[in-house]
């Protein structure tokens, strides 16, 4: 009887948790610029404490990075989107661990390589809206 009563009395089916136009890799690519001109701001000072700052606030974009690629990989991309794209796995597999991977390095070169990773995600991203 309760689950008669408990049971919902619609079900609804959506592609993702709002509809959608809420995701974007965007969010993702500004804190990786944020990443690449922080170790720039670094490598472009002798100042200790402003050094310092840049790598804390490296440090926190780096993770807002990983942050973003993982609401993209967890609520926006789907099973149809992994059959049609196998290399989703990998691309964001390799752009998180260069999220990590700036989180340790002050090198604008690095910083690159995070930007590139993201765009390679950001390409798939809009191939898919179409």
């Amino acid at each position: 009887m309760f689950e008669r009563i408990l049971a919902p009395r619609r079900v609804a089916h959506a592609h993702c948790d709002l509809p959608c136009g809420v995701y974007d890799p965007a969010q993702a690519r500004i804190e990786a610029e944020s990443v690449k001109a922080c170790q720039e701001k670094y490598q472009g000072s002798d100042d200790p404490v402003f050094r310092e700052r840049a790598v804390g606030i490296k440090e926190e974009r780096a993770d807002l990075v990983k942050h973003h690629l993982w609401v993209l990989w967890t609520d926006y991309f789907k099973p149809e989107h992994v059959e049609k794209y196998p290399q989703l796995h990998e691309l964001f597999w390799n752009a998180t661990k260069e999220a990590g991977n700036s989180k340790k390095s002050v090198d604008p070169a690095q910083g690159q390589k995070l930007l590139d990773a993201v765009d390679e995600i950001a390409k798939v991203f809009w191939e898919t809206k179409s």
